[in-house]
Parts: C-alpha cells; sequence; structure tokens
C-alpha cells in the first residue's frame, strides 16, 4: 500500500510529461512539411555517419590484405570516406537550417498565447500573483519549448536512428554477443541515468521555486522603490532577498553534487561496455574469426555510439527540467477564466446607458460579505455619486459594473440587460474608467493618451488634452509629447497621470463613464478646472462617480451613502444635509478640514 502511495506522484508527473507533450504538438502542425522534410534530413546524415566506418573496415583490411594494389582501392576508399564525411555534416546542418523555423515559431506562437491567456485572466488572479515570479516562470516555460524541441531533434532521435542502424549491422555481420554487449550497456547507462536523475530533480524543483521567489522579492522591491526610500529598508530588502539565494545557493550546490555522482556513474558504465567489446575483438582477432578492419569497425561504432550516449544524461537531465518548467505554462494556460462570456452572448445593445443594480449582493471571500442587497438606478444622461468611508463597498461597485468580478446575488443591468448575458468586449467598449491610482506604459505621453483609441487622429488625442487641462503641461516639456513617462508613470506626479488617464477615458468616447475617485492626486485649482470639464464632459453620458471629498460631487442628480455593503442614505446634496445623517457629519468634517488648510495657507503667505 504504501508503495503504490509513493509511486502515485511520479505517475501522475509521468502522464503531466506526457499531456504536455502533446499539447505542444499543435504548435509543431503548422509547419509539419518542414519538420519531416527535417526528420529525412536526420536520417541520411545518420545513414552517412554511419557509413564513416565501414569505409574506415575496408581501407583498413585493403591496407592489410592487398598491398599492391595500395594507389588504387585505398584512395577510392577515401574518397568515399570523406564524402561520407562531408555528406553527415551536410544533412545535419541542412536539418539545423529547416528546423530552424519550426522550433523558433513553436516559441513565438506559445509566447503569444500565454500572453492572450494572461489578459483573459480575471482580475483575482492579477491581485494574487507575484509579477517577479511569474514572469521568470514564463521566460523558463517558453525556453523550455525551445529546448525539448532541440533536444528531440537534434540528440534523441539521432541516437536512435543511430542505435537502429548499427544494431542492424552488428547483428547481421558478427557475433551476437557484440550487439547484446552494445545494447546492455545503454540499457544498463539508461537505468542508472534515469534512476539517480530522478533523485536530483528535487533539487532543480526547490533551486526553480527559490529563485522565483527571490526574483519576486528582488522586484517587489524594486517597483515600490520610493516606499523603501521612505522608511529606509534597502537593507531589509537586501537581507529578504539573499536569504532565498542563501537557500538556492544550499539547493544548487547539492545539484552540482549528485551531478558529479551522476556522471562518474555514466562514465564507469561506458568504460566497462567499451572494455568488454574491445575484449571479444581482440579475441576473434586472434582466432581469425575477425579482420584488423572489423576490430577497428566495432571500435568505431563503439565510439560513435557512446560519445553522444555520453551527452545522454545530461539531454535527459535537460529535458526532465524542461518538462518541469513547461509544465508551468501549460498549467497557467489550463487556468480557466475567472469571469467568461456565456455561450449565448451577444453585443451590448446601447439606448441610453441606463444603469440598474437589482439587490446585488457580493463578497471576494464567502466569509468576507462585501456588498448587501445594493439596489439603485442611474438614468440615461444622469449622474450618480457613491460616498462613503473607506472600505464601505464603493470602488466594488464599479469593478462589478465593468464585470471584473460576477456578482453573488442579484443582477446589474444596462438598458435592460443583464451584463452577464452580454459579451464582455461590447461591454467594456461602453465604458470608460479613470481609476484612482493611474497606471501608465513605460512609453510616450502621446502613446498612453491615444491608448484610449488606437485609432484617433493626432488633433482628436490633442483636443482631449486640452479639455483635460494637460495640453499645455506636454507642449512645455523639452520633448513634448514624445516625453517617455516611465515605468508606471513614475516621471510624471499623481495629478499629471490623473489628467491622462481623464484624457485617455474621453478619447474612448464611451456612453457610460466611470469615475473612481478621479481628481483625489490633484491640486484644488486643478481640481476646480477638471471638474468643470468632468460636468461639460458628463451632460450626455450616464456617469458614475465614487468619491471620497464630497464637494466633487455637489452637483450630482443622486448620491448614496454606503456603509459596511450597504446604502445608508440616499438622495441629493441639499437632501442629505437635511436629514442631518452621516453624509451630513462628513460634509461637516471635510468642511472643517478645508477650513483649517486654507487658514494655515493663508497664515504662510503672511509670512
Amino acid at each position: 500500500m504504501n508503495h503504490a502511495q509513493g509511486q502515485a506522484p511520479q505517475v501522475h508527473k509521468n502522464r503531466r510529461d506526457l499531456h504536455n507533450l502533446r499539447n505542444m504538438l499543435p504548435f509543431l502542425w503548422e509547419f509539419r512539411g518542414r519538420a519531416l522534410f527535417a526528420l529525412g534530413c536526420l536520417v541520411l546524415s545518420k545513414v552517412a555517419n554511419v557509413g564513416v566506418p565501414l569505409a574506415l573496415k575496408h581501407i583498413v583490411d585493403a591496407l592489410e590484405t592487398q598491398p599492391g594494389r595500395l594507389l588504387v582501392l585505398p584512395l577510392s576508399l577515401l574518397l568515399a570516406y570523406g564524402a561520407l564525411k562531408l555528406s553527415a555534416s551536410l544533412f545535419n546542418e541542412l536539418r539545423d537550417v529547416v528546423f530552424a523555423k519550426v522550433r523558433y515559431r513553436a516559441m513565438r506562437r506559445l509566447s503569444t498565447r500565454v500572453l492572450e491567456h494572461l489578459h483573459n485572466l480575471s482580475l483575482r488572479f492579477h491581485l494574487e500573483r507575484q509579477t517577479g515570479g511569474i514572469s521568470r516562470d514564463l521566460e523558463r516555460g517558453t525556453r523550455s519549448v525551445a529546448q525539448i524541441l532541440n533536444y528531440m531533434a537534434f540528440s534523441i532521435l539521432p541516437i536512435l536512428v543511430e542505435f537502429v542502424l548499427v544494431g542492424a549491422i552488428l547483428f547481421t555481420q558478427y557475433d551476437s554477443v557484440f550487439m547484446l554487449i552494445t545494447f546492455g550497456t545503454v540499457l544498463v547507462y539508461a537505468l542508472v541515468t534515469v534512476a539517480i536523475t530522478e533523485w536530483r530533480m528535487d533539487f532543480r524543483h526547490h533551486m526553480n521555486k527559490l529563485d522565483s521567489e527571490a526574483n519576486s522579492r528582488a522586484m517587489d522591491s524594486l517597483i515600490n522603490y520610493e516606499t523603501v526610500k521612505y522608511f529606509g529598508n534597502e537593507k531589509l530588502e537586501v537581507e529578504r532577498f539573499d536569504s532565498k539565494l542563501n537557500a538556492w545557493e544550499q539547493w544548487a550546490v547539492k545539484s552540482q553534487t549528485s551531478m558529479s555522482i551522476l556522471n562518474f556513474a555514466q562514465g564507469a558504465v561506458i568504460a566497462v561496455g567499451v572494455t568488454l567489446v574491445m575484449i571479444f575483438a581482440a579475441r576473434g582477432v586472434t582466432s581469425g574469426d575477425m579482420s584488423i578492419g572489423d576490430l577497428v569497425l566495432v571500435n568505431a561504432f563503439m565510439l560513435q555510439l557512446f560519445i553522444p550516449l555520453g551527452f545522454l544524461g545530461i539531454v535527459y537531465r535537460q529535458i526532465k527540467y524542461a518538462l518541469a518548467d513547461m509544465d508551468l505554462i501549460f498549467k497557467l494556460l489550463e487556468r480557466e477564466p475567472e469571469i467568461r462570456d456565456a455561450a449565448d452572448a451577444h453585443p451590448l445593445q446601447l439606448k441610453g446607458g441606463r444603469i440598474r443594480f437589482e439587490q446585488v449582493n457580493f463578497s471576494y471571500q464567502p466569509e468576507r460579505k462585501i456588498l448587501s442587497g445594493v439596489d439603485f438606478e442611474v438614468p440615461p444622461g444622469k449622474k450618480l455619486a457613491i460616498v462613503g468611508h473607506s472600505g464601505a463597498g464603493k470602488s466594488t461597485i464599479a469593478r462589478l459594473l465593468y464585470r471584473f468580478y460576477d456578482v453573488s446575488g442579484g443582477a446589474i443591468r444596462i438598458d435592460g440587460q443583464d451584463i452577464r448575458d452580454v459579451t464582455q468586449a461590447s461591454l467594456r467598449a461602453a465604458i470608460g474608467v479613470v481609476p484612482q491610482d493611474t497606471v501608465l506604459f513605460n512609453d510616450t505621453i502621446y502613446y498612453n493618451i491615444a491608448y484610449g483609441r488606437i485609432s484617433a487622429s493626432r488633433e482628436e488625442v490633442e483636443q482631449v488634452a486640452e479639455m483635460a487641462h494637460i495640453r499645455a503641461f506636454i507642449e512645455s516639456l523639452p520633448d513634448g509629447w514624445d516625453t517617455m513617462v516611465g515605468e508606471r508613470g513614475l516621471k510624471l506626479s499623481g495629478g499629471e497621470k490623473q489628467r491622462v488617464a481623464i484624457a485617455r477615458a474621453m478619447l474612448k468616447r464611451p456612453q457610460i463613464l466611470v469615475f473612481d475617485e478621479a481628481t483625489s492626486s490633484l491640486d484644488s485649482k486643478t481640481e476646480q478646472a477638471i471638474q468643470e470639464t468632468l460636468v461639460q464632459v458628463a451632460q450626455h453620458h450616464t456617469t458614475l462617480v465614487v468619491a471620497h471629498r464630497l464637494s466633487t460631487v455637489v452637483d450630482a442628480d443622486e448620491i448614496l451613502v454606503m456603509e459596511k455593503g450597504r446604502i445608508r442614505e440616499r438622495g441629493t446634496h441639499q437632501q442629505l444635509l437635511a436629514q442631518a445623517g452621516v453624509y451630513a457629519e462628513m460634509w461637516d468634517l471635510q468642511q472643517k478640514k478645508r477650513a483649517e488648510k486654507n487658514s494655515a495657507r493663508n497664515k504662510q503667505e503672511l509670512r
């Protein structure tokens, strides 16, 4: 029973390897003709390669038995010997040239498919993933496909073809003992290699895991560079990184030590096999059953087989490592997106952009409910604001509308259509979002604004930049529109990034606008200017505003006050103040803070 339990993981792993190899075949199918032609070149190169020892045997026999014809027979054999060597090299290189496109196209197809799949996975996956670790896994995984194809085409198949050809010659031309010794040695060699390599694989798995974790820590510390500096924790980050590398180093040393054990065991098997073959060959020569040429031929065959066989251990190890790396990729590809279009999903039919939340419940985890019975409606062209303290569930409403998550209960409708019944592409095309935390591409300012609608003209891009009050700033820069914003937009201030995000959302020209704390990083003067612009932009759009500053939503047609995932109050600004409830308390508090800030600023100016 224990034995069966011990074997189960290995059986499962072998099944995974076969499953992954089958999954790789579609990436080769595009160039199946090239692959077959490369296989033909491989067979021809090995036929020529096996012919070389045969030519050498005849040369030696001719030199030994026919010294009077030295000027004629050996010369033709030598020419044949050279032609075979040249043919083997020619077909090898031709195979490499033909197979190169197969290999690199497979890598390209897999890489693009993985990136496409990552974009299709849910927001939950991307919030939980570690960028550094997954980038290292993807790099190793895509590279593993090329490695496996290389090993199969340039190591495994050539050895198998050569074994078949040599076996046929030994079986038909010589005593069966030579074939038994040769293939017995190969079998023992393979068993030793597999046994020791399987033992070593655990070391490699630990190394990969720690390597990814170390890379994740390094990337995380660099992404949060400013935070590290604020708290003076450079030493802590280096120590955390080094602690992972320390564990990685210990497993790497074990891996290298075990490799030496494997190499010695392989060398011992080959040495015993070659010695036995030479003993029987020498005995055959002394008894007159074999010529010197036969001894040379058998010896050449052994060397010809065992030289590549010496690399078979390395190849086997690398294939196992590549399969382990490739498994990461295919497991990722097998991960189902959390949000999927229904089988009968249809494009969203917009008739004005009426938004309706019907008794919506939602939780990220079953034990922690975020929204409970949220029910409201935003008529076409109207503006609804959602306010409340942090953790009240305000931003979650925006994410549910964009269908980053599906509701746990109730429904969300746009113009009467349940958003779960329409395609995600059409839904998201109808909604423009300006998030609180704006992240930009490491490209030009122009590219980041034009990203809202790639087909937009330059005049349209400049127009929305003007509307977002950022055009003058852009044109004042030395590189103007071609200014690089840095990774995640770090070269721009928070307010500048947010204005780029507003311009980008305007350029998209959506029917529904969602502003999630869209002016939180702006100074009062810029905020007032942007607010006027947002009022103009929102006139013909259904608008949902998530806000913390109540002063930015006083003009809303309706304001919802959220508290612990429920709608506590609703009404216009004046109605809510009249209720003297939660909203009124928040308004008074913010007004006091604003007055204190203005007073402090005035005192500073008087000084």
